[in-house]
């Protein structure tokens, strides 16, 4: 699987794509989670664990479950949560499109960077909605293409040329850095995507773009 091959280059290459702006968009996803409604809140695609250890950060008393579908990440995660011993967060292992739990059951589902993954996202989104409680808030951060002409090209000729590149260096994995642009490619509008969040049955669907236009943020409720 090709996210279990890259889990343990996955921090150090998102720290070398972004510049280190990866902890800062986790951090904009934690504050906007910390405002949802009590309750325990689930991190999808939780990864190596950054944006469920932001989000224990700005309120240690929720319960915080990060569920991944792949167990090198998994790993990676488990590693990071034992030296940093945080009290309140689970990890499990979870299909993003069949999720293993009751419905209206988080009080918020957040994700960063999982949507332009998934083989079906409207049925992501759905899934997502169901296991939120009613008044509860669905959060997605994702990497999107730039809107402005010039900088679009800029951002994709760093995007398809120099990433695999770093990838190939750093990580020894050239293809799974050559997936990541293409994904982007094939992603949905920011637009877009607010659409289908409300057609998932999502209310009051906003989004922002953050990044100089290249991540999207999107909050709907449930």
């Amino acid at each position: 699987m090709m996210f279990t091959r890259i889990a343990g280059r996955y921090d150090l290459m998102n720290s070398l794509m972004t510049a280190g702006r990866h902890h800062a968009w986790r951090r904009r996803v934690a504050r906007v989670v910390a405002a949802a409604p009590p309750g325990p809140v689930l991190d999808l695609a939780t990864g190596t664990g950054d944006l469920a250890l932001a989000i224990h950060d700005r309120r240690p008393e929720r319960l915080v479950v990060g569920a991944d579908f792949s167990e090198g990440m998994l790993h990676q995660a488990r590693l990071k949560l034992s030296a940093q011993r945080p009290t309140r967060i689970l990890l499990v292992a979870a299909d993003a499109l069949a999720l293993p739990f009751a419905d209206k059951t988080f009080a918020c589902v957040s994700s960063a960077f999982l949507l332009r993954n998934l083989d079906h996202l409207g049925r992501g989104l759905e899934e997502m909605r169901r296991v939120t409680l009613p008044g509860g808030r669905v959060v997605a951060l994702d990497i999107v293409r730039p809107a402005i002409p010039l900088w679009g090209t800029l951002f994709g000729f760093y995007f398809h040329r120099v990433v695999p590149a770093i990838g190939a260096l750093v990580a020894g994995d050239r293809q799974a850095y050559t997936y990541l642009p293409q994904s982007v490619d094939r992603f949905v509008t920011p637009a877009e995507l607010a659409r289908m969040m409300a057609q998932a049955g999502l209310r009051a669907v906003t989004y922002r773009t953050l990044g100089l236009g290249t991540v999207a943020l999107h909050i709907g409720i449930a």
